[in-house]
């Protein structure tokens, strides 16, 4: 891991922090981060469930938080696919929090996947892939 968990925390709070409406960072290894977001009535849709924008921009960021943990700060690598599956319902009101981990990381992408989980609910209510490009002035 070429970067600290202190050293991201900081970062996604200087450089996006917008990103704290899709979740805060909890734990950080080498190639893997979790995140969690605590569920309000902004997260929610019409069924009294969490929305799939929610849970989508959890895993996003949490897959970022994986990467970057792989390639160091580079705020410019960006989400090229996502695709996600919605498994279960989570439960209102409820946080949820995700685990992704690099699957693979090159010198002009990453693949990641993340499983997002909702307090209460044993299983996963959501699982996803996504691919990262990684800007030219940062390949390995």
């Amino acid at each position: 891991m070429i970067i600290s968990f202190e050293e991201l925390r900081a970062f996604l709070a200087e450089q996006f922090p917008q990103g704290d409406a899709y979740g805060s960072l909890q734990k950080l290894g080498d190639g893997w981060a979790e995140m969690r977001l605590e569920v309000d009535e902004e997260h929610l849709r019409p069924g009294g469930t969490v929305s799939g924008p929610a849970m989508m921009g959890l895993a996003d960021v949490t897959v970022y938080a994986a990467l970057l943990s792989k390639i160091g700060l580079v705020p410019l690598a960006v989400t090229t696919n996502l695709n996600i599956n919605f498994l279960r319902k989570p439960v209102a009101h409820k946080p949820i929090w995700a685990r992704a981990t690099m699957l693979k990381v090159g010198r002009t992408m990453g693949v990641g996947e993340v499983f997002v989980y909702s307090e209460g609910v044993e299983e996963p209510v959501a699982h996803s892939t996504m691919t990262y490009s990684i800007p030219p002035a940062h390949r390995r």
